[in-house]
């Protein structure tokens, strides 16, 4: 089991989240990667630390000594960093462990790594909270508590299937739930997240739950991914399965980076993101140019111009995911693996794309059975420009015009195999893969194959340049975002009652009793809303306004039924028959939501070049977009559960202005001591 209380907890037999991620000690290859992608993130933050306090001593003494002691000191730990973070890029750089086990036909696809998390525990801030702001007791609260504790500790390890990506959709769905119920934006809850970078094992944490979603975005995204590499792209449906999960791993990826675009992680940074999403859409389409070739390639002229647009169009996006790889800063966090990969893939597949246009012009004659008009207009859409002087129908028509064209694609064609081998070479994680080898030596012996059948030692040797392909697809790899991404989910916490209104921006009194005595079955208040109600309309001089009731409380219990998800037909069934005795009723007043002091939101980032540093959010509350003051607006509470929100009028209202400043509500905000001369959102 993989909950934190195991199967016999102080929940009795079994809790009651019956979802669990893999079992963490299972000795598989993936768990293998992951424990020890979580074992080098721990050596990476202690001498992260060790380095933070050798520069605090060396900025502090005065002592020459020690100065040169620190320095030999701080040597030490920058080497220990790179030798890590060279083990973490190897660790990047293990596509084999993700590739299917019967795997050994085609190139292997890169997969991405789980980002690793420390565990949170809820227990005593979520009980501390419900005490304090909801005025319950927190204790009766320690299974939804320990539930959610459950479904977070089973994300860590999520099953690479789909059942693995709906666990993490789950608690993604979860998350703006528990933000509501417990983050108020007027006091920190005291519950830190932390994760780890995806590329340099660097920790991030922060107090507020956005780090958190964009993590586990992340992390649904790079199960997508290990989804796509583990598929059998030997057949037609491994084929299908590997190009939808690598289109939904660039969907959720494009959805993280417009969702959350201040993340102080490098490998969710825009510019990684972007690099992402065009590797995720590359393998895809190398997986439809590999469904598409899964029957055979016809031995015909029109078909094998069209796999040559189509490997083409596989090479044109590697391209541009390599140029995208060695553009600085992310030339320095992406593994040498991965550029190299994207290079090799660039090469092999332009040149099989000279191959088929050579064994197009080389092995087929036009002959008088043949659509002339057909196969002029196919070869028209192959080259953006034709050689020097000549045309379509002259390459068609020529045997030595189609000879000579087609012996310099197959020249073009074993050089580029030639230059993805040598690229190869170069890698050391790459020479690790024999089937990738095997899969480049064997496409290299077969351009030379096909120009010795057509070399002639008595022709004068022309070496004229073949002219580029055109790339182009009938199926373009697009991004889709999964419908498993989005879940409905049972509130943990339904308690606590309607989430629109049992917030943690609202703010309340405790429940307070009120006897209700009706007089001749009036009780002296009418109702009104969803749920919770409302009362309304009181007569000042019932014997429930002199025990306390007051207009707009909103009703929470009846006697010893909770009313919080009851509506007004309900509330009304439970009071019509109570004797001239009365009966307690249970209520609660909205108060002013307004802040004494705006929230310090704390994010503690590490950063190779730097020292373990903490970025505080500045605030400034006078310089706010309209687009964030537009966010951060309250509605009314009268504004919820109302059948008619156009007509039904207001029977309370708060004050809107008072020049005085007499009054509590317009009284000026304190706001938070800084010399950051930024904007809210910037950073000091």
């Amino acid at each position: 089991p993989t909950g934190p209380r195991g199967p016999t907890g102080p929940r009795g037999p079994g809790p009651r989240f019956s979802e669990q991620g893999c079992n963490p000690f299972a000795q598989t290859g993936r768990s293998k990667l992951q424990n020890k992608r979580a074992s080098l993130n721990q050596q990476i933050i202690k001498q992260m630390r060790m380095r933070a306090g050798a520069e605090n001593l060396l900025r502090a003494t005065s002592n020459n000594k020690v100065k040169e002691m620190v320095l030999l000191e701080l040597s030490y730990v920058n080497s220990n960093l790179q030798l890590l973070t060279g083990e973490l890029d190897g660790l990047n750089s293990s596509v084999d462990v993700y590739q299917n086990s019967q795997e050994t036909a085609n190139i292997p696809l890169i997969a991405l790594g789980l980002k690793e998390t420390k565990e949170v525990d809820f227990s005593a801030p979520f009980k501390d909270f419900i005490s304090e702001h909801y005025s319950e007791d927190g204790s009766r609260y320690e299974d939804e508590i320990a539930d959610l504790m459950d479904l977070r500790q089973a994300c860590r390890t999520p099953s690479r299937t789909e059942a693995g990506v709906e666990l993490l959709s789950k608690y993604s769905s979860h998350l703006p739930l528990v933000e509501s119920r417990f983050f108020s934006p007027n006091r920190p809850t005291g519950i830190f997240f932390t994760w780890y970078d995806s590329f340099t094992g660097v920790p991030v944490c922060q107090q507020n739950l956005s780090l958190e979603k964009a993590s586990v975005l992340f992390n649904m995204a790079a199960l997508y991914s290990q989804i796509g590499t583990r598929s059998n792209r030997q057949s037609a449906a491994g084929l299908e399965e590997a190009i939808s999960s690598f289109q939904k791993a660039a969907g959720i990826l494009n959805h993280l980076k417009e969702t959350y675009t201040h993340i102080p992680s490098y490998d969710m940074s825009p510019a990684m993101l972007s690099m992402l999403i065009r590797l995720m859409l590359a393998q895809a389409q190398e997986c439809l140019f590999e469904k598409t070739a899964l029957p055979g390639v016809r031995n015909h002229f029109s078909s094998l111009m069209k796999m040559a647009q189509e490997a083409a169009k596989v090479s044109e996006i590697y391209d541009q995911v390599h140029q995208s790889m060695i553009q600085m800063p992310i030339k320095d966090h992406v593994p040498f693996f991965w550029s190299t990969m994207s290079q090799v893939k660039t090469n092999h597949y332009r040149s099989m794309a000279h191959y088929f246009v050579a064994s197009a012009l080389l092995d087929h004659e036009l002959n008088p059975r043949d659509d002339e008009d057909q196969q002029e207009k196919t070869l028209s859409q192959v080259y953006d420009k034709f050689p020097e002087g000549c045309s379509p129908m002259d390459i068609l028509k020529k045997k030595e015009e189609r000879d000579r064209i087609g012996k310099a694609h197959i020249r073009r064609a074993i050089l580029g195999h030639e230059e993805a081998l040598r690229i190869y070479s170069l890698c050391h994680n790459l020479n690790k893969l024999d089937a990738l080898q095997d899969i480049l030596r064997a496409s290299h012996q077969r351009s030379l194959n096909k120009y010795s059948e057509s070399e002639n030692e008595e022709e004068f040797t022309d070496y004229m340049e073949a002219p580029d392909i055109l790339p182009k697809t009938e199926h373009r790899a697009e991004m889709e975002f999964p419908a498993a991404a989005k879940v409905k989910v049972t509130d943990f916490f339904h308690k606590l009652g309607p989430v629109s209104v049992f917030s943690a921006k609202q703010r309340w009194t405790a429940p307070r009793t009120v006897r209700c005595r009706p007089e001749d079955r009036d009780v002296g208040f009418t109702l009104k809303g969803e749920s919770p109600v409302q009362v309304v309309s009181l007569d000042p001089l019932c014997p429930a306004a002199a025990d306390g009731l007051k207009e707009g409380d909103y009703i929470v219990a009846v006697g010893d039924t909770d009313c919080k998800w009851m509506s007004v037909g309900d509330v009304m069934r439970l009071l019509k028959d109570v004797d001239e005795e009365g009966i307690d009723i249970q209520v609660v007043s909205l108060m002013d939501s307004n802040p004494p002091m705006p929230t310090k939101s704390a994010t503690f980032s590490g950063n190779l070049p730097k020292t373990y540093s903490m970025i505080c959010l500045a605030h400034n509350d006078q310089d706010k977009s309209s687009k964030s003051r537009k966010v951060a607006k309250k509605s009314s509470f009268l504004s919820w559960g109302l059948k008619n929100k156009l007509k039904s009028a207001s029977t309370l209202s708060l004050p809107t202005a008072d020049h005085s400043g007499a009054l509590p509500w317009n009284k000026p905000r304190p706001t938070f001591p800084s010399s950051s001369p930024y904007n809210d959102g910037a950073l000091y």
